[in-house]
């Protein structure tokens, strides 16, 4: 029985860590986009400091067996473990990329933990 406890309470901090990814990727979205509102001086300070936030998350969670995959500017493919929102606005032959990664898309040791939410656009040429 106390096995079944231990396994129960692994799976919940799991997915309680992967609900921290998730949200520090969507802040990481917002924080970019407030970045580019300030001058080019006070924007590379902040930049450093999210990228060093940023590779304070990924560390923890590469200790946790997880990891972030962006598939951002990326080929889209059927195939990939991303949901697109936007796929009704294209032709069949269309050409595709991810224009946004709306969630992250989280891989563990094992393979795919949780499937992203994408938007696509038409590749111009």
């Amino acid at each position: 029985m106390e096995i079944n406890n231990t396994n129960g309470r692994i799976e919940m901090l799991t997915q309680v860590v992967i609900g921290m990814a998730v949200e520090f990727w969507r802040f990481g979205k917002t924080y970019n986009r407030l970045l580019t509102k300030l001058d080019a001086g006070e924007q590379n300070r902040y930049k450093s400091q999210f990228r060093w936030f940023i590779k304070k998350v990924e560390e923890a969670l590469e200790q946790a067996g997880l990891r972030i995959v962006n598939v951002e500017d990326h080929p889209f493919d059927p195939g990939m473990a991303a949901t697109p929102l936007n796929i009704e606005e294209f032709e069949s032959n269309d050409a595709l990329i991810v224009d946004q990664m709306i969630e992250p898309i989280i891989m563990g040791k094992e393979g795919l933990i949780k499937t992203g939410t994408v938007t696509l656009r038409k590749v111009t040429l």
